[in-house]
C-alpha cells in the first residue's frame, strides 16, 4: 500500500509538473498571438483583454513599412541554403566515418567531435576578420567586395559551424544499420555512392528530418553571426525583428513589433507540428545490430 501510494503521489508530480510547463509555454505564445491582432489603442487597457477585431493592418504594415518581407525571404534563402549544403556534405561524410575504416579515421572523428565543444560565437569575429580581408583582396583586383553582406556565404558559414553537430549525430545512426543491407546491395551491383543513396539514407531518414529540425532552428533564429557578416541594408529574420523592436518601441507601436514576432515564430511551429513525429523517431530509433 506504502509503494503505491508513492507511486501515485511521484505521478501526480509529473503531471503537475508537465502542465505547469505547458502553460508556461502556451501562454506566453499564445499571448503573442492574441497581441499581434490588437490596435494599438487596445494596448492601454489590460494587457490580457482579447481584441475587439482582427486587426491584420499590423501584419501588413510589418511586411510593408518595416521591410520583414524583405528579412522573411533573406531568412529563408539563408535557411535552405544552408541546409542542402550541411545535407549535401554531412551525409556522405557520416557515411565514411561510421562505415569505413581508413588512415586517419581516427583523427577526422577526434576534430570533428573537438567541433561540438566549439561555441560559434566566440570566433564570429575571426571568421568577419578573415572575410574582410578576402573581401580586400578582391576588391583591390576587381572593384567589389563579395564575402560580407552575401546571402551565400553565410549559408555556407552556417552549413560548416554545423557540421560537428550534424556529423556526430548522422555517424551515430549509421553505425547502428545491420551490414547486411550494403552487402546486399553490392551484390546487387550498386557502388558506394548509390549503396547511400537508395539504400542507406531511406533508412537513415527520421535521423536526417531530425538533423534538418534542429539545424533548421538554429539558422532561422541565428542572430549573432547574420548581424556581424551582414553589415549593410539586407538583413535575416532576427536582425530585422531587433531592429524593429527598437522603432516600434519608441514610437509605442506594439501591434507591429507583435506581428513580427508571429512572423519568426509561425514557420517554426508549422514545420514542428508536420515533423514531430519523426522528430521523435529520430530520437530514440536506431537498427538492428548485427
Amino acid at each position: 500500500m506504502k509503494k503505491m501510494s508513492i507511486e501515485k503521489l511521484y505521478k501526480i508530480f509529473v503531471y503537475v509538473a508537465l502542465i505547469s510547463l505547458a502553460i508556461s509555454i502556451i501562454v506566453p505564445v499564445a499571448w503573442v498571438f492574441v497581441s499581434s491582432l490588437k490596435t494599438n489603442a487596445e494596448f492601454q487597457g489590460s494587457p490580457w483583454t482579447l481584441p475587439m477585431s482582427f486587426y491584420f493592418q499590423n501584419f501588413i504594415d510589418a511586411f510593408e513599412k518595416a521591410h520583414m518581407a524583405e528579412y522573411l525571404l533573406n531568412s529563408v534563402i539563408v535557411t535552405a541554403l544552408g541546409l542542402i549544403l550541411l545535407v549535401i556534405i554531412a551525409l556522405p561524410a557520416s557515411y565514411v566515418l561510421a562505415r569505413f575504416d581508413f588512415a586517419g579515421k581516427k583523427i577526422i572523428n577526434t576534430l570533428f567531435m573537438a567541433g561540438l565543444f566549439i561555441n560559434v560565437n566566440y570566433i564570429v569575429v575571426p571568421i568577419f576578420l578573415m572575410l574582410l580581408d578576402w573581401d580586400d583582396v578582391i576588391y583591390n583586383l576587381f572593384g567589389q567586395t563579395f564575402f560580407l553582406d552575401n546571402i551565400f556565404v553565410l549559408a555556407v558559414v552556417y552549413a560548416s559551424t554545423a557540421l560537428p553537430f550534424t556529423i556526430y549525430l548522422l555517424s551515430g545512426y549509421f553505425k547502428t544499420l545491420p551490414k547486411a543491407y550494403e552487402e546486399a546491395a553490392f551484390i546487387d551491383g550498386c557502388g558506394y555512392f548509390k549503396t547511400l543513396i537508395k539504400v542507406m539514407a531511406p533508412m537513415a531518414k527520421p535521423s536526417i528530418i531530425t538533423v534538418i529540425l534542429f539545424n533548421f532552428l538554429a539558422f532561422w533564429n541565428e542572430y549573432i553571426i547574420a548581424l556581424t557578416l551582414m553589415p549593410g541594408a539586407s538583413k535575416t529574420l532576427p536582425v530585422g525583428l531587433v531592429t524593429l523592436s527598437k522603432g516600434q518601441m519608441a514610437a509605442a507601436n506594439y501591434g507591429q513589433l507583435y506581428a513580427g514576432l508571429v512572423i519568426v515564430m509561425l514557420p517554426t511551429l508549422i514545420l514542428y507540428i508536420l515533423v514531430q513525429k519523426k522528430l521523435t523517431q529520430g530520437m530514440t530509433l536506431g537498427g538492428l545490430k548485427d
